[in-house]
């Protein structure tokens, strides 16, 4: 299996989200390069016990950093776990990276259900596949 590059990004309400599920996915996520923006970089070397390397924090640049890092072809996937339900005081530079994935046809998944269908831990064809629905 080839080494990726992974960008691994979550806000504030999301990142117990995100974490939960690179913890899930550990034995995947160890043969690839992770990034990460600040604190969700910390958490995830933490969660994992691997490195990861970290950019600035989100709203100090580290969205835009990434955003380089996809314009000078360097990453190959972004898991974002965003929260369209708490927007953030940098949400242009969000716009912004997702926009970045979209013209550099960097596949990006937004939640738990598209993290699984794009790292091949469910199929939209398989019975077993039941997508969870948040209570708010």
């Amino acid at each position: 299996m080839p080494r990726r590059t992974i960008g691994l990004v979550a806000h504030d309400h999301k990142k117990d989200d995100l974490i939960s599920w690179a913890v899930s996915q550990r034995q995947r996520l160890q043969t690839h390069r992770l990034v990460a923006t600040g604190t969700t970089g910390r958490l995830l070397e933490e969660a994992l016990g691997q490195p990861v390397h970290r950019y600035n924090s989100g709203p100090l640049g580290g969205d835009q950093q990434i955003g380089a890092l996809i314009s000078e072809g360097g990453l190959d996937a972004l898991v974002f776990f965003w929260d369209p339900l708490y927007p953030a005081p940098h949400d242009p530079d969000v716009k912004a990276l997702l926009r970045l994935c979209s013209v550099w046809n960097v596949p990006v998944a937004c939640n738990r259900a598209s993290a699984d269908l794009m790292f091949g831990v469910q199929s939209l064809d398989s019975d077993s596949y039941q997508r969870d629905v948040p209570v708010y």
